[in-house]
């Protein structure tokens, strides 16, 4: 019997796009020296929930983690997906954070997957759930997913720190592999839209954010809707709170989004370790307004055919097509982007040819797709 092969990293940085990158390239992995230093070491109880996770849609995955939680030790397995599986996400990051991966995994499962999050949908760290519908799942149409069977519902609403949000979310399997892009014309801006939303404080909170948000656009297009999503009863989740989601979309069919959430923590509310101790302040909603209309005209101004929280999703997507040349261009480069560019070179072994255009401030990307292919599907 052959000894398992391990790649070997250090630290508790990109924790998440590791493992998804190990999932998918079948590459046992051992991560060490996770915060060993802290005053409270180890893995946190969302890095521990995302763990689990994999368990929930793969099979035969294998976890192991040392006594400390600063040494751990994954063997991927298949990714199944299924129906009717549920997953609680905990308190310490936003179910965004699972549901990324989520989506890349879903499309290399044996079986459409179909799983309830519940947890928190809107905080001021992670993309919030109505961004990841509008936007992120939007996304997958250039490469070639059908939008049939991709879903995201919101049946509750939930923000820090008690939570209490549940989401339902679809994926269909692909039945070979992506398709190879060409995307690189972003177009100019047409329309925009958006959503409000707020638990357990008054609706007129979301009027007045919106009527802000118009007051900075409409100087510059007439064609702008956002909508209102008021929750009460217990689909307003257990913690006060009330944020906006906004897109831009263009001639193109590029969109580009921003979005921001406050929540009124109680004095008894108690929260998970430290991700959530730096508390936004609470902004009044006009304020609120002003402040996601102006970073979405900075994501705007940026150029791309993604804003900046989608550049790692959109650098993974190219280099799992097949072995055809994608072609992206992107604003300025994230730090986030840069690592993905780092581990999709280590885990998949595709390599970006990066080309600034001075023209635009933009940067164009090149790359070779590995090919990857839903090998694990039913064959009928």
């Amino acid at each position: 019997m052959s000894k398992t092969s391990y790649m070997r990293l250090k630290g508790s940085k990109h924790f998440r796009q590791r493992l998804l990158l190990s999932t998918l390239s079948s590459t046992p992995l051992i991560i060490e020296e996770i915060r060993p230093d802290d005053s409270w070491p180890g893995l946190r109880p969302h890095e521990v929930s995302f763990l689990r996770l994999l368990e929930t849609v793969s099979d035969d995955c294998s976890v192991v983690i040392n006594e400390t939680g600063t040494k751990l030790k994954y063997k991927p397995g298949v990714v199944i997906g299924g129906k009717h599986l549920v997953h609680d996400c905990g308190l310490s990051r936003s179910i965004s954070y699972f549901l990324e991966p989520l989506i890349v995994l879903g499309l290399f499962g044996k079986k459409p997957l179909s799983i309830t999050l519940k947890g928190i949908t809107n905080d001021s760290k992670d993309p919030s759930v109505d961004t990841f519908r509008t936007t992120t799942l939007h996304m997958l149409e250039h490469f070639g997913v059908p939008l049939e069977g991709l879903e995201l519902k919101i049946k509750s609403r939930g923000c820090p720190p008690q939570g209490g949000g549940e989401v339902n979310l679809g994926v269909p399997m692909i039945h070979n592999s992506l398709s190879a892009v060409t995307w690189v014309d972003e177009g100019l801006v047409k329309s925009i839209r958006g959503v409000s939303f707020s638990t357990r404080v008054s609706p007129q909170v979301e009027n007045r954010m919106i009527h802000s948000a118009r007051g900075i656009f409409n100087r510059l297009l007439p064609d702008v809707h956002i909508f209102t999503d008021h929750k009460s009863g217990p689909e307003s989740g257990r913690s006060p709170g009330y944020g906006i989601s906004l897109v831009a979309k263009t001639t193109t069919g590029c969109l580009i989004s921003a979005d921001t959430a406050v929540y009124c923590a109680r004095g008894d509310d108690k929260d998970d370790i430290e991700d959530y101790d730096n508390k936004p302040e609470l902004v009044p909603p006009e304020e609120l307004g002003v402040q996601v209309a102006s970073v979405l005209l900075g994501e705007i101004d940026q150029g791309g055919v993604v804003d900046s929280s989608h550049q790692g999703l959109l650098l993974l997507l190219c280099a799992l097509c097949p072995q055809d040349v994608s072609k992206v261009r992107v604003g300025k480069l994230t730090p986030y982007a840069i690592e993905t560019l780092r581990h999709i070179r280590d885990f998949l072994g595709v390599k970006f040819v990066i080309k600034p255009d001075p023209s635009t401030n933009t940067v164009l990307l090149k790359c070779v797709g590995c090919g990857l292919k839903n090998l694990s599907r039913k064959i009928s």
